[in-house]
């Protein structure tokens, strides 16, 4: 194979490729073997280094979030049944698979009120990149126009898969005052721009803050043809309008919220729902109900718009897993919520991270970093060190949120602590960390703003 390609070595071919200081040039240094039970003990060692959310009391947000997951679907999804089967290309020896797969898009398409949902995705960040491709095909090259309140981690996943496509990515900033998307900025942003093929928006935004997403999606369809894509955290949808309702083309989020288990940060699952118009453009599979010759109910893999191994060349995708487990467990938790259940979570989500916010507000030396509305989380500007703060609340078994600056790097989110209040966290635990941020805030935290790096 190297003469063929004309190298004569297979370093020569990775050299030829990679730039050099991005290549190893020492054995890594490992070792020789060990004993199992050697192994064993130092693996032992190493996992004793993590904090789990059972060893401290968690107010860690920003895209993952410690809800309570019923044991019946770890009971159900753990059986060798749903652990282990075939990517469904046979229907006929895989109507489990294919059923647990349609009712999913059910749950999805009524969720989002949207038409058309496929089996799931990767997760929350290339959903969004899925649908910034499908507008792409949609609607050529142009710009894609995004909220600076969707995540960040999504947003770098966007650009990254935008840059070979030539779509370039615009980002449209926040109210400084509310912290939502500013209805101005995007309004100049869709006349400056020359023919956007999206607009990408969260529900709610990183921040927690909840977005008017009727008006911004108004005003992108008065001004262009850009396809709407919205970004939505899935409990919102038992007390906010859906996106379909407020005119949106596709849906995305993050499923993980949908009896996930945190697991150190993965794996997890992505929806994608959209309008019927765009069906043969979305990523990845969508199972379809049927009957046989007899009449029986059955289920068949209706599209693939991979098709790498019938029609490649007119694939849009190269999504090779739906996450089919994690999504199962998606709607086995919908199903045990339902309508009723789903709406009762998010009005107890929204009256905690209220009193939360109220409670911290109240404390010298604290202050909101906007002052839009929110849902289960909230950014908080602290006068003292941020890190100081922190290390104080861990140091008595609390883990107060997440340090802004250090995963957005913004200058407008110095002192920053975004905090995610779950139906785990009880009112106790809520005062107790308001006793904890003002201990540490009032004795040995107040470090000048300006003084604090980063």
């Amino acid at each position: 194979m190297l003469e063929t390609i004309g190298c004569s070595t297979i370093e020569e071919l990775f050299s030829a490729q990679i730039p050099s200081e991005f290549l190893q040039a020492e054995p890594f240094g490992l070792g020789g073997g060990a004993p199992e039970q050697q192994v064993f003990a130092e693996l032992r060692n190493l996992a004793a280094r993590n904090r789990s959310v059972e060893e401290e009391v968690s107010f860690l947000g920003g895209g993952f979030y410690d809800h309570y997951v019923p044991a019946f679907i770890e009971a159900i999804t753990a059986r060798s049944e749903y652990l282990t089967p075939y990517t469904p290309y046979q229907p006929e020896v895989s109507q489990g698979t294919l059923q647990a797969m349609f009712e999913f898009q059910s749950a999805i398409c009524e969720l989002t009120a949207l038409e058309v949902a496929n089996a799931s995705v990767y997760d929350g960040a290339s959903a969004v990149a899925a649908a910034a491709y499908l507008a792409k095909l949609e609607r050529g090259g142009g710009p894609i126009l995004v909220s600076a309140g969707l995540h960040p981690h999504a947003l770098q996943t966007l650009r990254t898969h935008a840059r070979p496509w030539g779509n370039p990515v615009v980002e449209v900033g926040l109210d400084p005052r509310s912290g939502r998307t500013d209805p101005d900025r995007l309004a100049a942003a869709l006349q400056q721009t020359a023919e956007p093929v999206a607009v990408v928006l969260p529900q709610p935004n990183f921040y927690g803050v909840i977005e008017d997403l009727p008006s911004l999606v108004d005003l992108c369809r008065k001004a262009s043809k850009a396809l709407v894509v919205a970004a939505v955290d899935p409990l919102t949808l038992g007390v906010l309008a859906p996106p379909g309702e407020c005119g949106v083309d596709i849906a995305v989020g993050e499923g993980q919220p949908l009896g996930g288990e945190l697991q150190f940060g993965g794996p997890s699952f992505g929806f994608f729902a959209a309008r019927k118009e765009l069906l043969r453009r979305m990523p990845g599979r969508i199972a379809g109900q049927t009957v046989d010759r007899e009449g029986n109910r059955g289920f068949v893999l209706a599209f693939q718009t991979r098709e790498q191994h019938i029609r490649r060349e007119k694939a849009t995708s190269n999504i090779c897993t739906a996450q089919a487990l994690n999504a199962f467990a998606g709607l086995l938790y919908l199903a045990w919520l339902g309508p009723a259940g789903l709406r009762e979570l998010g009005e107890l989500l929204l009256a905690r991270g209220w009193y939360a916010r109220r409670r911290l507000l109240a404390l010298p030396g604290v202050h909101p970093l906007y002052d839009g509305p929110t849902f289960r989380e909230f950014a908080v500007r602290l006068d003292g060190d941020l890190a100081a703060v922190r290390a104080h609340c861990r140091a008595h078994g609390y883990n107060p949120g997440l340090d802004l600056p250090s995963l957005t790097g913004r200058p407008s989110d110095r002192g920053g602590l975004l905090v995610a209040i779950t139906e785990r966290r009880t009112k106790a635990q809520i005062d107790r960390l308001a006793e904890l941020i003002g201990e540490a805030t009032a004795n040995h935290c107040q470090a000048p703003l300006e003084a604090v790096a980063g």
